[in-house]
């Protein structure tokens, strides 16, 4: 599997294990609500960019699009330690999907770095 094809993939399954933590959360009403629709945005939005890059017309638009798809990784990683820390979700249950966050967002800076040094 190519490298691009490979973050696409993981990006799509990341967005459904999004999905399914928040469709958990959502039985709950307040703050895990409210958390879950933060999650679900970010969580969702990064593999979402991650296509428009692949559909740019130009390398600057591919940059941008993936810097947005890296930010939107970052926020991600925000929610799920904020619910881990808020004990809204027990840290054991995120351990994976956090992890994989990390990865995301490492893969996603390496990514943006190298296509702006080829750039230049």
């Amino acid at each position: 599997m190519t490298e691009q094809r490979e973050i696409r993939e993981r990006t799509f399954e990341f967005a459904t294990r999004i999905v399914r933590l928040c469709r958990a959360l959502e039985k709950s009403p307040g703050v895990s609500r409210t958390l879950a629709n933060q999650l679900l945005r970010s969580g969702t939005s990064v593999g979402a960019n991650i296509e428009e890059a692949h559909g740019s017309h130009s390398k600057p638009d591919f940059i941008a699009k993936m810097s947005i798809a890296n930010k939107e990784a970052r926020e991600t990683n925000y929610w799920l330690r904020l619910l881990a820390a808020s004990d809204v979700v027990p840290l054991d249950n995120l351990t994976d999907i956090t992890d994989e966050s990390n990865q995301l967002v490492a893969i996603l800076t390496t990514i943006v770095k190298r296509s702006r040094e080829s750039k230049s």
